[in-house]
């Protein structure tokens, strides 16, 4: 919820679900302990993917999203979620990524 912009609302199940301009940057399903989230590729996806890291997202298997186990490290969760914060926010009209400054 730090990150500029975010809102959150519980659907699907009770998963939460953080958004950016209308936009799924990530989601926390507590009943499964894993975070869904957006790769800035889907190089990278597959290779965290293929090397155990994470596993393809069940709902979002194109794109480059992937889910981790929500008591990963720290500081690797955090990068990570920014990472996918930035890749929806650059997807996003220009005039929605100014509003967001």
């Amino acid at each position: 919820m730090a990150l500029a912009g975010t809102t959150r609302v519980i659907q699907w199940m009770g998963a939460h679900v953080y958004k950016i301009g209308g936009k799924v940057y990530a989601i926390y399903a507590d009943q499964k302990h894993r975070v869904t989230l957006k790769c800035a590729d889907v190089e990278t996806a597959e290779f965290l993917i293929e090397i155990g890291v994470a596993t393809r997202a069940p709902h979002l298997p194109r794109g480059g999203w992937i889910s981790l186990p929500a008591d990963m490290e720290r500081g690797d969760l955090e990068a990570r979620l920014e990472t996918s914060y930035e890749t929806v926010k650059a997807g996003l009209p220009k005039a929605a990524q100014e509003a967001l400054k």
